[in-house]
Parts: structure tokens; sequence; C-alpha cells
């Protein structure tokens, strides 16, 4: 029995190894397709040679001083950006969705991307946390996801524990109430652009993307969350199986909780900052990851984690050419994505 068991498990482990290495090499290659699609497009040899000059593996290349300049300051800045906002709100929806043991758990159904979104209209309107110099926008945004969280979880705790069903509810009016919040900040500044502005933001862009701390911050804190998450995996795991095993198992499920309650309101809050609210990506991806590799979460959370990041740099190439020279929300392209998504997941759970 423990032969075939270790057997599983090598097998198991086999397969998500493969996994990993065909995505992260069919990321590599998005990335550079990616890169090059826009309103001027660029021939992915063109696309290598900035990618490799910027890095620092060559010194000159066949490019044009105006491809240059699109590359190196526009789409590839983007594109780093686009990875790390679709590998943190995949990885932390699938925690969410371990956490709470729902399947249609995500940071946007929760409210924590409302939070986050109603803490940084805040500061982009009312300069909330302007002390913070250019961490006021994270820092609001993770102030918010984090108090969106605490309090949708204080209102989902009941008799002891935390039932799924009234942490959706709790998630969806909260949600609401933040989407409400956020709608009457923007009436109430005196700017009428600024507040296009936002709105534009709210819906999911990539367009701000540049060379500066604040990127390297974002790509920081998705990659410390994924490394974070994994190695908390086993928690995870335990937490799948509900509270009286998770406590066998000698695993606290409140402080486990918690700390992924952290860990998710950071990033959530981070990549919010980073590229507004974008939805379905931490719903649909983890589902995606558990055919792939199972639900085991070591193997889940990186294979998730390069999922959303490639799912998210396609969306948003799709933004950029599907109506140019204007470029559509990126959350309206996850959203075309993600609703069918949804509702044959619900169709799958609940036939009758």
């Amino acid at each position: 029995m423990n032969d075939t068991a270790e057997r599983l498990g090598v097998s198991a482990n086999r397969r998500a190894a493969l996994w990993t290495g065909g995505l992260s090499l069919a990321l590599l290659v998005s990335a550079i397709l990616c890169i090059g699609l826009g309103p001027v497009t660029i021939a992915p040899g063109t696309v290598g040679a900035v990618v490799a000059e910027v890095t620092g593996l060559r010194a000159e290349g066949p490019w044009t001083t105006s491809e240059y300049s699109i590359l190196r300051e526009m789409r590839i800045p983007r594109v780093i950006l686009g990875i790390g906002v679709g590998a943190g709100l995949a990885v932390c929806g699938a925690s969410l969705q371990a956490m709470v043991r729902n399947t249609l758990a995500d940071p946007y159904v929760l409210g924590v991307s409302g939070g986050a979104s109603t803490g940084a209209a805040a500061a982009l309107l009312f300069g909330f946390a302007a002390g913070a110099g250019q961490y006021a926008l994270p820092l609001s945004a993770f102030l918010g996801a984090l108090g969106a969280s605490l309090l949708v979880f204080f209102l989902a705790y009941a008799q002891g524990r935390i039932t799924s069903i009234r942490l959706l509810l709790a998630g969806i009016a909260i949600g609401y109430a933040l989407s409400a919040a956020t709608s009457f900040m923007m009436f109430a500044a005196d700017s009428a652009e600024d507040s296009r502005s936002v709105m534009f933001w709210l819906l999911g862009s990539l367009s701000l993307a540049r060379w500066d701390g604040f990127l390297a911050l974002t790509v920081a804190v998705v990659v410390a969350t994924v490394l974070a998450l994994t190695a908390l995996a086993p928690r995870l795991d335990a937490l799948t199986a509900g509270d009286e095993t998770t406590q066998a198992l000698g695993v606290r499920p409140g402080t486990t909780r918690v700390q992924l309650l952290v860990l998710v309101s950071l990033c959530t809050g981070t990549v919010v900052a980073a590229a507004g609210a974008i939805g379905f990506v931490g719903l649909v991806v983890p589902h995606i990851g558990r055919r792939l590799v199972g639900a085991a979460h070591a193997r889940l959370i990186p294979v998730t984690a390069l999922l959303g990041a490639i799912l998210l740099i396609w969306a948003d190439a799709g933004a950029r050419v599907l109506m140019q020279p204007r470029e559509l929300p990126l959350g309206i392209i996850t959203a075309l994505i993600g609703a069918p998504f949804l509702l044959i997941l619900i169709r799958r759970m609940y036939p009758r």
C-alpha cells in the first residue's frame, strides 16, 4: 500500500515538473509574442534582440530608434507587470479557495479587490496616505484590502467557525458597499478628469507600467507571496480537509488563516494598485491548475502562477489590438473569458 502511494506521489511530482517546465517555456514564448503586439506590430526577432539588450546579453541589434523606444519604455515593462499581476491574482485565488474550502472564492468575489480599489481611489482622488510618497498608492490599496478582508471574515464567522456560504454572501455584500463608496468618492472629487482616470483604472489596465520602483515593488511582492504560499502549501492542504483534520495534524486553522489573510491582502493590494481591479483571474486559473497537476498546493501554486501570468499577458495583448488605436480596459477581456467559465462551473457543481 505504501509502495503504491509512493509511486503515485512520484508520478504526480514528475507530471507537475513537466507542466511547470512546459508552462515556463510557454510563458517565455508568450512574453516575446505579446511584447511585439500592439498598434505598431514588431517582429519577434526584433523583440528578442531588444530584450537581450535590456538584460545585458548583447549591445546592439536590428532595430530602429522608434522600435527600441516602444519596446524598452512601454511594451517590456507592461508585459513584466502583466506577468506579476496575473501570477499574483491566480495564486491568491487558489489560496483563498483552500482557506475557505470553496472553489468559487477569489479576491474579487470576496471583496478583497473592492477594498484595495477603494483604498487606491482614496489615494488618487484625495491624497490619502500622501505622507508615504511614491508608496501611498500601494499602501492605501493594501490597507483597503486588509480592512475589507477582516470585515468579511468577521461577518462570516458564526458559531466558532467560518461557513463558505456566509463568507461568499458577506464578500458580495462588502464588495457592493465598497463599490458604492468608490463611486461616491469619484462623484465627490473636484476634478472630472481624475474621476475618469480612476474609472478606467478600476476596470484594469497595464498602461501605466514603467521602469520605476513601483514595477519592481509589484514583482517583488508577487514573487515573495508565491514563495511564502509554496512554503505554506502543507497548511493549505490541511485547511481543505476541514478544521478538525487541520487541528489533528498539528496546524492551528485560525492562525493559519490570519497569516494567509495578510499575505493575500498584501499581494492583492499591490497588484490592484499597479493595474486596477481585474476580475476572474483568481477564480478561473486555479481550476485549470487542479485539472493539470491535482489539488496538492506544493504542485498547484507554481503551475497556477504560470497559468495566471500567461492568461493575463494575452488578455492585455487582446486589449491593445482588438479596437486599436483605442485600448480596451483589461477587466473587460478577463470578464469575457471568466464569466462563461463561471457559468459552466456552477452548472457542473449544481446540476439540479
